[in-house]
């Protein structure tokens, strides 16, 4: 008799294979990736599955999203446009850990968790995960309204709720 497959088998799949491919990305291009590395990235399929042009602009963000990946068409064959807030600009170091989270939805579409784009940015940062997380609610802290523009020291940890931090900060 064959065996059913639930829809949490097919999650801790996908979370396996992106830890394994944030690690294969890693091994390729790190063990430091900056704004260089990030560009290679997303130029190479058997990274980023579909075309990935990134647009510094935050027209198309809610407030405190620091980036999102928007289909240019129909198809994903068409790519994406990754809109990344403009505070980024200004901080290339930082935009790789932003992207990174993003390209989880480029390539695994809505099935893809919050958890599996920790997992794989985390990955191939090479840092931990809870670290990761710090460092994209502080993104995102620092781009909502009644911040200042002023990012804050990260001091979240996971919680199982949302994006982890309890609702502590606006990451989204």
């Amino acid at each position: 008799m064959a065996q059913q497959l639930t829809l949490e088998d097919a999650q801790q799949s996908l979370t396996g294979h992106v830890a394994s491919k944030g690690q294969e990305i890693r091994d390729k291009y790190g063990p430091q990736i900056g704004w260089s590395e990030m560009q290679r990235i997303l130029e190479d399929r058997t990274c980023v599955r579909y075309p990935v042009e990134l647009v510094f602009d935050d027209t198309p963000l809610r407030d405190g999203e620091f980036a999102h990946p928007i289909a240019r068409g129909e198809l994903p064959e068409d790519g994406y446009r990754l809109y990344v807030h403009p505070f980024f600009s200004v901080e290339p170091g930082l935009v790789p850990a932003l992207v990174l989270y993003q390209l989880v939805l480029v390539n695994y579409g809505d099935f893809a968790s919050p958890e599996d784009a920790e997992v794989f940015g985390s990955t191939v940062l090479g840092i931990s995960r809870d670290e990761y997380y710090g460092m994209l609610c502080a993104a995102s802290d620092s781009i909502s309204e009644g911040t200042g523009m002023q990012a804050p020291e990260p001091a979240h940890s996971h919680d199982g709720d949302g994006c982890g931090c309890g609702g502590g900060c606006s990451c989204h």
